[in-house]
């Protein structure tokens, strides 16, 4: 296991609070951020577009991280995408994909509204789509899935892991059901790339949407989409950088992935993340994966037991724990553990208003870990959350 609090070192927020919210967004360590000074100070220039030696140097350095971000993931290089985020990967699909009136889309209520509104707003187009439950602890069953689909099903969209529960998704079986029913797959990998190790050619599904700032430690405004099939999709984008060639009232697209990065790409943002990846690497995303399953699971326990807490999502979860204290809304629990210990955690929906309500709740807290955070932190926020039962007896 890597040494917790020499990586801490990387992260000087960490000084000043306890952190507790990476599943919105993570902290991003000095070396990602160093690669990005460097880039500035250095050798600023634009991507593709120019001969000059900035210019050169700004292009190697964007597709050098490329190249280390597809071998990450094990992916292709040409079949990894640069996008804003993993919304904008998912609309990138959704908005691309030869959608036909009576085509049928499966997905889940455990998703993001990244990973569901793309797909409802296609129901305008004659698009039909089916949204599967989960059971009580946030796992989704593949056997319903597999129930739901019909002979006119082009996608199955389903989160790796839920952002609400914290639950993780039976992926592999569910892409196995996919292709042996000639369905593509979708997955929405925001909670898991960089969490625990993610092999796409094991996984064997047709996109992979994720996002720069979650476990990547990546800076925000950077996101990655894998496209099994570059050719199947027309990209919904077109711009500066996309094309090879235009003639009269025709144009030439170039190949996957330049065709979908149409315009200036985050070009700072992008060679950050692939530092970033680097510092996951040389850490172990596997020892990443046991050390916040560690975090979460102690914490859930602690807090379950707890008369006035309420934990949410199965026992064995990613480094993600909702739970609500009974008698108070969840924002002033966030608000009261900001403010008495400097306790970041986040509250709200989660911008998953359908798995919200299925709780029968409006809201929860969300305590989320990563690499960074220690037992000395599950302390603290367990007893904060236990003082709060003065406010509620």
């Amino acid at each position: 296991m890597y040494d917790v609090y020499a990586v801490r070192e990387d992260f000087p927020v960490l000084k000043e609070v306890v952190y507790l919210d990476s599943t919105a967004t993570t902290q991003t360590p000095i070396p990602a951020v160093e690669a990005m000074v460097e880039y500035f100070y250095r050798y600023a220039g634009n991507h593709g577009r120019g001969a000059h030696r900035l210019a050169r140097e700004t292009t190697n350095r964007y597709e050098d991280a490329r190249e280390t971000v597809a071998s990450f993931l094990n992916a292709d290089p040409s079949k990894t995408v640069f996008t804003k985020n993993t919304t904008d990967g998912i609309n990138l699909v959704a908005n691309s994909y030869p959608w036909e009136a009576g085509d049928h889309i499966v997905t889940t209520m455990l998703e993001h509204h990244s990973n569901l509104l793309p797909w409802l707003r296609l129901q305008k187009k004659g698009v039909n789509v089916t949204v599967v439950s989960p059971d009580r602890k946030g796992i989704i069953d593949p056997q319903m899935i597999e129930n739901a689909l019909t002979d006119r099903t082009k996608l199955i969209a389903i989160t790796q892991v839920s952002n609400v529960f914290g639950s993780i998704q039976n992926i592999k079986r569910t892409t196995k059901i996919a292709r042996r029913n000639g369905v593509k797959t979708l997955i929405d990998g925001a909670q898991s790339a960089g969490h625990m190790p993610v092999d796409l050619k094991d996984l064997e599904c047709d996109f992979f949407a994720t996002a720069g700032h979650k476990g990547l430690l990546g800076p925000q405004g950077t996101g990655v989409l894998y496209i099994r099939q570059p050719e199947i999709l027309e990209s919904a984008s077109l711009g500066g950088g996309t094309v090879s060639d235009v003639s009269g009232l025709s144009y030439t697209l170039e190949p996957s992935p330049a065709c979908f990065e149409a315009g200036t790409p985050n070009i700072p943002g992008v060679i950050g993340l692939g530092r970033a990846v680097e510092y996951v690497e040389k850490i172990g995303v596997s020892e990443i994966e046991k050390h916040e399953a560690k975090l979460s699971g102690e914490a859930a326990k602690r807090l379950s037991e707890l008369e006035h807490v309420e934990v949410y999502g199965p026992e064995n979860r990613a480094g993600i724990v909702p739970f609500n204290v009974k008698g108070l809304h969840a924002h002033d629990v966030a608000l009261i553990l900001d403010q008495t210990r400097k306790i970041c955690v986040r509250s709200g929906h989660h911008c998953a208003i359908p798995i919200t309500r299925f709780l029968e709740v409006d809201s929860t807290v969300r305590a989320s870990f990563a690499l960074y955070n220690t037992e000395e932190e599950v302390d603290i926020l367990v007893n904060a959350v236990n003082a709060l039962k003065a406010l509620v007896s």
